[in-house]
């Protein structure tokens, strides 16, 4: 048996023997003043036993614990002449039906003492009663007034409950909302690290395999040794603009109290360098701009900085691609970007992590992605809705700075 069960079972017979103590001591101590035949007096012990001692599973069985000691009170009153205080049983157990949510019950069970009592008075010979009016007006009031409490407890009990449970579930709910939060904070290091590592680690085994071939002829021809030279500074460069990001991306995990990352973010602001790195791998990269740039929120340019940065690097890893075309459309409410290449696309391969984190990124600011094989290459399209202006903006903002125009090399 559960403790809590336990504890309670133990109150009830708590209180039921505190009833049986009050009831003995005023039977005897009206009984010394007040004798009656031995018989009579054993009925009366008998019952004053049988409405105690039902106290003990009121709570299991609230309306017959009640029912029992209305019985015993209704035989007990009229036959003792120590009127003792067995009443306090039926109150007890009166209380504990209303409490128990047996509402009906104890109000039928009252009205059925109130009207008990009356019968009874009014059977009684003239100058012979025991209960006046007033006293029965004062009983009715008691009953009802226990009836009363009983509920009023009963809800109390039911409001307690459903606040517990309510602050129970708002816990539950703000600790999966932490849970979640920390999931997509995971997941978007884990992108950025994704499209920085593998973009310059790409561009850097591209250019040191170039300059291993170059140095690797037997003996190494002047030309090849000032290419050599060119991709060993672009490895130096590469690796030094992966370094820089990296230590910003990681910035979110620094401690509270050391200095903010005072380096640029990255966008398409570095879209050029992007571009030149890119161009710097042996691809000729053309560019195309229409529209009028804009200004955009740091994790929107942000975003579409990443989702070309892993296109190109998707194109020098793995399509063996001798061109590549990075177009932006600047429109009214969305910027679309598209890189198209001339390599072997990746027709029938499912898409690997580098373009589901590019389609995360578009559909994290209600945008689209999508990348496919196209006649000749493959091409990644990406729409990105640009937030309304300001309103009341007075003057207009500074573009952004852009790629080179179309047909100029990066």
């Amino acid at each position: 048996m559960p403790l809590s069960l336990r504890s309670r079972d133990l109150r009830d017979a708590l209180v039921a023997l505190v009833v049986f103590l009050v009831t003995a001591v005023w039977t005897l101590v009206v009984a010394h003043y007040r004798p009656e035949p031995a018989g009579r007096a054993a009925v009366g012990w008998a019952l004053i036993l049988i409405g105690c001692g039902a106290l003990v599973p009121r709570r299991r069985q609230p309306v017959a614990v009640a029912v029992v000691t209305l019985l015993a009170c209704a035989v007990y009153y009229p036959l003792s002449a120590q009127d003792g205080p067995l009443l306090i049983a039926f109150a007890v157990a009166l209380y504990t039906t209303a409490a128990e949510g047996r509402f009906a019950a104890a109000v039928a069970l009252a009205a059925v003492a109130l009207l008990a009592a009356g019968l009874g008075e009014v059977r009684q010979q003239p100058g012979h009663r025991q209960i006046d009016d007033t006293s029965l007006a004062m009983m009715a009031g008691w009953l009802i007034s226990l009836v009363a409490v009983g509920r009023a407890q009963r809800d109390r009990a039911a409001y307690l409950r459903e606040v517990e449970r309510r602050a129970l579930a708002a816990e539950r709910e703000q600790e999966a909302r932490a849970r979640q939060s920390a999931t997509e904070e995971r997941l978007r290091i884990a992108r950025e690290l994704h499209d920085i590592l593998g973009h310059s680690v790409s561009l850097i085994n591209v250019q040191s395999g170039a300059a291993l071939h170059r140095l690797g002829k037997k003996p190494p021809a002047a030309q090849g040794l000032a290419t050599a030279e060119e991709a060993l500074r672009a490895v130096r460069d590469t690796s030094k603009e992966a370094l820089r990001e990296l230590r910003a991306t990681l910035g979110v995990l620094r401690r509270a109290d050391e200095p903010a990352p005072t380096a640029p973010a990255s966008g398409l602001a570095l879209l050029p360098e992007l571009l030149a790195r890119a161009a710097g791998t042996g691809l000729e990269v053309r560019t195309r701009v229409e529209g009028t740039p804009v200004p955009l929120p740091p994790p929107l340019d942000l975003a579409a900085y990443r989702i070309v940065q892993e296109s190109l690097t998707n194109v020098t890893r793995h399509a063996e691609a001798r061109s590549v075309l990075v177009a932006l459309d600047w429109g009214g409410d969305a910027l679309r970007l598209c890189v198209e290449d001339d390599g072997r696309g990746a027709a029938g391969e499912p898409p690997g992590s580098g373009i589901r984190g590019m389609a995360e990124r578009a559909r994290a600011f209600g945008g689209e992605l999508t990348a496919r094989a196209v006649p000749g290459g493959f091409r990644v399209d990406a729409r990105l809705p640009l937030p309304p202006p300001a309103p009341g903006s007075a003057t207009a903002p500074t573009p952004a700075p852009t790629p080179p125009p179309e047909g100029d090399p990066a």
